[in-house]
């Protein structure tokens, strides 16, 4: 049994909105469904999700209230890889890397106040180029490491560099903006990269592409080799419980990788292009893409087998394989990249511009004892 969550609810004022992604209307179009025990299934996990969608343009946090999901949106020029936590989120997207900071004491002055528990206010802006960003995450010393797909290789940030490149994969000799082997996925482990995939082990510009169906990769980045083989179009490393979880995108597929031999298992199927995950417990939410019949999402299983493919995300139980809940896109979303989980958060307000944003001004601790007007807030 589905409920409509279709209000695309919360939608951004004008003010608040920002890039020229994706058509108007699209906004009008978005809608979804869910399984009636999503918004408890959030609750009782104490969070929200995050989800990006470079098709639609958005990034789309699902928020529980009441018994319903509500999709919360802002519009973004080709949204991507994020990494959330807490305090900080970060979003790779055409150009660029935004970085937002958790300021909860801004809820007093939004609308309806005690439905906030997070503010993300913008406060960086990096200009990396249009090198394809896909995921990202933060080391436990706080440093963001991001996949630069187009110059096949890991990244960090500087102040003065586009990006800096750190890592990348031993079968691609140089750094070029080919694409080479489509490397994609980053999975941390003991609070650094450790873990990518790539689409292939190609050093050729875009060869990835001549063996995509089954030609997949899952990299150990320390060991500088490549621990699995004959993936089809790897996304999304996550170590769990002494394993690497992944999505094998192409066959719609959750896989378990044993770290040290490289042996495969599926956990779970699911009915479309899986592609972004995020786990908290025993729980793997997917996220599923429709898919383009045309380009790299030809000539793989998933297009050849499952005619009946979904936008959304699936709540998976990983010991057993069980889907325990799902929220389905009806319109508006046919692609989802990445999906992220906001912990201890279930009322994030995202803000990039506006007045909230003009009129709030963050402060060093020792500087506020000489404020003389209201409006401040601590960082």
């Amino acid at each position: 049994m589905t409920r409509d969550a279709s209000k695309p609810s919360d939608a951004a004022p004008a003010g608040d909105r920002v890039g020229t992604a994706g058509p108007a209307a699209i906004e009008s179009r978005l809608a979804s469904v869910h399984t009636t025990n999503f918004p408890e299934l959030l609750r009782s996990l104490n969070c929200s999700l995050a989800i990006s969608t470079y098709q639609a343009g958005k990034l789309v946090v699902l928020r529980a209230d009441g018994d319903v999901v509500n999709t919360h949106f802002r519009s973004f020029n080709r949204p991507m890889g994020m990494a959330v936590d807490g305090a900080r989120l970060a979003l790779g997207t055409h150009v660029e890397i935004i970085e937002y900071r958790n300021m909860p004491a801004v809820a007093e002055r939004l609308p309806d106040p005690p439905r906030h528990d997070a503010v993300y206010m913008a406060r960086h802006s990096h200009v990396t180029g249009a090198i394809d960003i896909h995921e990202m995450a933060r080391d436990a010393g706080g440093a963001l490491w991001f996949v630069n797909t187009l110059f096949s290789c890991l990244c960090t940030l500087d102040s003065e560099s586009s990006f800096v490149p750190r890592w990348r994969p031993p079968f691609v000799t140089s750094h070029a903006p080919e694409d080479r082997c489509h490397l994609n996925g980053l999975g941390m482990r003991e609070g650094r990269p450790y873990y990518l995939t790539a689409l292939g082990a190609s050093n050729s510009p875009q060869g990835w592409r001549a063996d995509k169906r089954d030609g997949g990769v899952l990299l150990d980045m320390r060991a500088n080799r490549i621990l699995a083989r004959g993936l089809s179009m790897p996304h999304s490393p996550r170590w769990h419980d002494n394993r690497v979880l992944l999505l094998e995108s192409g066959r719609g597929a959750l896989v378990s990788i044993d770290p040290q031999t490289g042996a495969r298992t599926d956990v779970a199927r699911v009915p479309g292009f899986a592609r972004g995950l995020a786990l908290v417990g025993p729980i793997a939410f997917v996220g599923l893409s429709q898919l383009r019949e045309d380009g790299a999402f030809t000539d793989i299983e998933m297009t050849e087998d499952n005619a009946d493919r979904h936008s959304g995300v699936w709540a998976v139980h990983i010991p057993s394989g069980r889907t325990l809940g799902l929220l389905k896109f009806t319109g508006g979303v046919q692609e989802i990249f990445d999906v992220q989980i906001m912990h201890g958060v279930l009322r994030p307000e995202i803000i990039h511009e506006g007045d909230v944003l003009a009129t709030t001004y963050a402060l060093p601790d020792e500087a506020l004892g000489e404020v003389a007007f209201s409006g401040l807030s601590r960082e």
